[in-house]
């Protein structure tokens, strides 16, 4: 009778350990994310980028609205450093899509995680839990003069 029980427990445990998973949407510094070491290493200073409205000449050519959405392993990690982790792998994406549709900027760039659009300057929305981290963004890949 006990070996009987012992997928019932399990699978009871199991659903309440997902029913409780976090996934907390936590809006972080665009601005630091962008001063981590690896993005000042990573980060290609020809492909410029424009979070939200900010100011940017007016594009010679538009090749398109783009999306990314990356994920990481935020096991042992803190949620911002998860976060910032994850925000580089998704700006170098929007970099390499702009370079390869021949563009030399990304403007207009918004959080769109879970599909839940967010419009900012100055901060990006970051999906932290336990055990994963994720970032998504739209924006338009332009050629400025």
């Amino acid at each position: 009778m006990p070996f009987r029980l012992a997928p019932v427990v399990f699978a009871t445990l199991l659903a309440g350990t997902a029913a409780h998973a976090r996934d907390d949407h936590i809006q972080f510094p665009i601005k630091d994310a962008l001063e981590t070491s690896a993005a000042q290493s990573k980060l290609d200073r020809n492909v410029r980028l424009f979070f939200g409205k900010q100011a940017h000449s007016r594009p010679v050519q538009s090749m398109g609205e783009w999306k990314t959405n990356k994920k990481t392993n935020a096991f042992n990690k803190s949620d911002k450093e998860a976060c910032e982790w994850v925000f580089l792998s998704a700006v170098l994406e929007l970099q390499e899509r702009a370079r390869a549709e021949g563009g030399n900027a990304v403007v207009n760039i918004r959080s769109n995680y879970k599909n839940h659009e967010r419009s900012s300057e100055t901060e990006y929305t970051c999906g932290a839990g336990g055990l994963m981290a994720g970032v998504a963004f739209k924006g338009t890949v332009v050629k400025l003069p």
